[in-house]
Order: C-alpha cells, then sequence, then structure tokens
C-alpha cells in the first residue's frame, strides 16, 4: 500500500475531524494528505503543491514554517521547554508580556488606569474569550456590583468552542445543540447586516440604559466578523460602542484572535479604530502557526480589582499557561512584524484584493456582497448560510487547480500569509476568480 493509502486508511478509521460531515468524509478519497510545508505553500505526499488561502485557519499568518519562528523555537526548546507559570516565571512570559503591553492599543496615550498592561496567558482563541469572560464577572463580584453577570454579543459573532465562548456565539449551527449547557446572554443586530449599523447600536446602548446594572461586558469581533462568512461593519461602530460602554462604566472585550497582529493593516483591528478596549483577546497569528497559544490582555483597572488577598484572586490556568516555547515565538512573531515592515506590506496588497472582488461581483453573475478589510477578501454565491454547498463546489475547483479555498458555506473567502508575494497573490485571485467562474456557469 502506498503511504497515501495508508494514511488514508488509518485516518478513516480512527481520526475524527472538526466541522465534518462523518458519511461523506468516510465515503469520499482524501484529496490532501500533507507532507511539508513552507510559507504560502503545503505540499501532499505525492509531492503536489498547493496554496493555502486562509493560513490554515488563520493562524500561519507569517507563512509556513518561517525560518526565525523555526530558530526560535528550536533555540527555546533546547534549554526551557515548559515549566508551570503557577508560582514560577521565566524570561519569555516576562518579555512577551511587556512587548504586548507596548504594541497594544492606547500605549503610551491612553490613561494610565485604560492602559493594557497585564497579560493572562492561556492556550487558545477559545481560553483566551473564556478568560475575558472570567476576569470581567469576578471583578464586578468583588469590586461592588455582583449583580453585573450578562454579556451583550453581536449576532453572527464566533468567539470560539468552550461553553462560555459558544455562549457569546451567535452562528446558530455551532450552538443550537449545545443552548441547554450556555448561560444567557444579551444578542443585538450584527452592524454588518444590511442597514444594520443604526440598529445595532440603538440596541446595545438601549440595553445599556435599561439593563447596565446587569451588563458584565459587551464583547465583539472587531471590525471584521469571522466565521459568520467574513462580515465588515465600519469603524465608527466600534467606537460607538467604546463611547456607550464608557457611559455604561462596563467593560468592552475586544476578540482579535482573528483580527489582531496585522491582518486588518494595523497591529490591531481596535488601534485601526482609535479604540483601546478593556479586554484583548489574541491567540493563532501569535505563535505563527507553530504550537498553541494565547494572551488575554487586560487593564490596569481590572487588575487592581483582583488585590484584597488569596479569596480574591483569579482561581484559573492552564497546564501549559506561558509555555516558553510559545511565549518564545511570540516574542519573535512581533519582532518579525517590526523588522520585516509587515503591516506597511498588508496596507500595499490590500487595494488589489479589494479590487479583485468587487470586479468579481461585477462581472461574474449570481455573486454577492463583495467586502475587503486588509488581507481578506470575500464574496457570497447566493445561497447563504454556513451550510449552503456553493462554497464546497467552489473549494473543489480551486483545489483542482492547486489552491487549498476553505469556504464559509456560501461564503468564498481568502485570508492568506500577511507577507503573501505579489505573483503568488496575483496567482490566488485568479483561481478563485477561476473557480467561482466554473461554478457559476454550470448553475442550471
Amino acid at each position: 500500500m502506498s503511504l497515501r493509502g495508508e494514511v488514508i486508511d488509518l485516518d478513516k478509521r480512527f481520526v475524527w475531524h472538526p466541522y465534518t460531515d462523518l458519511d461523506r468524509w468516510e465515503g469520499e478519497e482524501a484529496r490532501l494528505v500533507a507532507a511539508s510545508c513552507g510559507g504560502a505553500w503545503i505540499t501532499d505526499v505525492d509531492g503536489r503543491r498547493y496554496l493555502d488561502a486562509n493560513g490554515s485557519w488563520w493562524v500561519s499568518s507569517l507563512g509556513h514554517r518561517h525560518p526565525r519562528l523555526i530558530e526560535a523555537l528550536t533555540r527555546q526548546a533546547g534549554s526551557l521547554p515548559h515549566v508551570a507559570l503557577a508560582g514560577i516565571t521565566h524570561e519569555p512570559a516576562a518579555r512577551l508580556a511587556a512587548e504586548l503591553a507596548q504594541v497594544a492599543p492606547g500605549a503610551g496615550t491612553a490613561p494610565s488606569g485604560e492602559q493594557l498592561t497585564r497579560t493572562f496567558f492561556s492556550d487558545d482563541g477559545s481560553t483566551s474569550v473564556e478568560v475575558a469572560l472570567k476576569l470581567c464577572a469576578q471583578y464586578w463580584a468583588q469590586n461592588g456590583r455582583p449583580q453585573r453577570t450578562r454579556f451583550i454579543t453581536l449576532s453572527g459573532a464566533f468567539h470560539g468552542e468552550t461553553i462560555g465562548s459558544t455562549s457569546v456565539g451567535g452562528v446558530a449551527e455551532f450552538r443550537e445543540v449545545f443552548a441547554p449547557l450556555l448561560f444567557e446572554v444579551v444578542t443585538v443586530p450584527s452592524p454588518a447586516e444590511e442597514n444594520g449599523w443604526e440598529r445595532a447600536i440603538s440596541a446595545i446602548e438601549d440595553a445599556l440604559r435599561t439593563r447596565g446594572d446587569q451588563i458584565a461586558g459587551v464583547i465583539v469581533e472587531p471590525l471584521l466578523q469571522g466565521a459568520s462568512g467574513m462580515q465588515v461593519y465600519e469603524e465608527a461602530f466600534l467606537r460607538r460602542v467604546r463611547e456607550a460602554t464608557r457611559a455604561a462604566d462596563t467593560f468592552l472585550i475586544a476578540d482579535e484572535v482573528f483580527t489582531g497582529l496585522g491582518r486588518t493593516g494595523a497591529m490591531t483591528a481596535c488601534e485601526r479604530a482609535g479604540v483601546v478596549p478593556d479586554v484583548l483577546c489574541l491567540a493563532k497569528a501569535l505563535s505563527g502557526g507553530l504550537l498553541p497559544f494565547a494572551a488575554t490582555l487586560a487593564t490596569t483597572r481590572i487588575y487592581e480589582g483582583f488585590r484584597g488577598g488569596r479569596e480574591r484572586a483569579f482561581n484559573y490556568g492552564h497546564s501549559y499557561c506561558g509555555n516558553p516555547l510559545g511565549a518564545a515565538v511570540g516574542r519573535e512573531v512581533l519582532a518579525v512584524l517590526r523588522d520585516e515592515d509587515v503591516i506597511a506590506r498588508v496596507q500595499a496588497r490590500a487595494p488589489k484584493i479589494e479590487a479583485a472582488f468587487r470586479e468579481m461581483a461585477e462581472t461574474l453573475p449570481g455573486l454577492e456582497r463583495p467586502r475587503a478589510l486588509g488581507m481578506m477578501g470575500a464574496v457570497d454565491l447566493g445561497d447563504r448560510g454556513y451550510l449552503a454547498a456553493s462554497g464546497w463546489k467552489v473549494y473543489e475547483a480551486a483545489l483542482r487547480r492547486g489552491v487549498v479555498l476553505r469556504p464559509l458555506g456560501s461564503t468564498v473567502y481568502i485570508a492568506p500569509m500577511l507577507t503573501l508575494p505579489d505573483a503568488e497573490l496575483d496567482l490566488l485571485l485568479g483561481v478563485v476568480r477561476e473557480s467561482i467562474a466554473e461554478v457559476v456557469a454550470a448553475r442550471p
């Protein structure tokens, strides 16, 4: 049996894949059996190369196997691969926390109590959000407002897979089956919906005015709701939410697991909008696709609310909290963003992505709502919804052309490495257009 055949056989007998129709997966031949990767490319066991159009779920933002990240990981593994962060500290975590505080929104400019000076480390985006929710809830519980136990969230939001982060999510396919386990939230319309900006901010302001004594925080994906179909909304909305939470004296949680560290053409989407949140969640790009690692940044005000004895401590953590390997790679990610002028390169490429998706919608029949933000471009194929099949037809067409283009239902999008060379970006945009054109031409 070939290596491909052996791997596929073992996979179909023993592996449980995420977000996967089991009957369909087991009934089809696996298209891509990865053997290696580098830059924007994945190579399969037969030697065929595929351009990775979404950075393997948005984590490899500097490309696969960036040499500086590999070197940092290898160097750290040779001295201190792991120790618990409870009662112990180490250089990678201490220095990374300091460096994150320096690049956070409002660093050096916001009032001292509002600066994001404290980092709590965890292991992935879901847990970075879980940390944020628990920090806010416990802060109010032990600082005079214990009735503040509810969160406001946006329709179509996605914040992760733990029970807490699922509770504040708004994608029905990811939460309905777990509904009996979830806590109550206040859900308002998405600002990305048609004419939704005014309805969304009005709903938030109304909820804070009438139920402000119950609201522990408002959680948003700043400017870009990813998993619900790459829904983009205006910076002004985020600024209005910040104003509303300040007026109600409650917290704004910015989930920048996807948008943080350069994706939108700024270090964070909050920075792009001129907003300083009370809590900032980072993951995915923070460890460059090498290993799970996440951070939740909080203001000095929140940190100070946990003083006063052991009974007021944040009794939460993970075995791999502040893992030295992840922290060392995270530091190198920040260094590469700085040294290779990555954000400026995103800003230079963004207009090309926006123009390409707009041209597709104008010239190919049935396409709707072209949109782009930084190194992300998306368009809808008409049959709305996460379970729609049209995007997967484009996926198959693109895979035949050597591009991995995983859709979100009827939404076809790209979110490639931030430093994708111009020639490869042109190749990617060309394959997207060709693949969509093939699918729409076959429609009855």
